[in-house]
């Protein structure tokens, strides 16, 4: 079976590896970024099913991430899910409006959760493709 693989782009790199490594031990594959253009450049270049975006990063916003690989042809269809400390609806509204599949409050959830997340969000795109 192939692997999916998860592009993780986040700052915090005790968070970021967390992360993987649940991601990891549930069966994927995981690519990391550390800064929004480093991440900018990973998915476009690397084949991944879903990728995990912090909204604020270094380099490049999240929000204008999300932004340009929605507005990317070869991307646009692939689910990103939102991960934020600021749990302000207008945030999050916004993030859902420029094309996020989900947000996950980094601060009200535990690793668990992001791979239930993944798995969710994987199993619902094969359905929709």
């Amino acid at each position: 079976m192939i692997k999916k693989k998860i592009l993780i782009i986040e700052d915090e790199i005790n968070i970021r590896e967390v992360y993987a490594e649940v991601l990891k031990d549930a069966g994927y594959e995981v690519l990391q970024a550390g800064n929004g253009q480093e991440g900018y450049e990973k998915a476009l270049s690397s084949d991944w099913d879903l990728m995990l975006l912090d909204i604020m990063l270094p380099k490049k916003d999240g929000f204008d991430l999300l932004t340009d690989v929605k507005n990317h042809e070869k991307l646009r269809t692939k689910p990103i899910v939102l991960l934020t400390n600021l749990g302000k609806d207008t945030i999050m509204k916004e993030g859902m409006s420029h094309g996020a599949a989900s947000y996950l409050v980094k601060s009200e959830i535990n690793p668990g959760d992001v791979v239930s997340t993944v798995d969710n969000l994987l199993s619902l795109n094969a359905q929709t493709n």
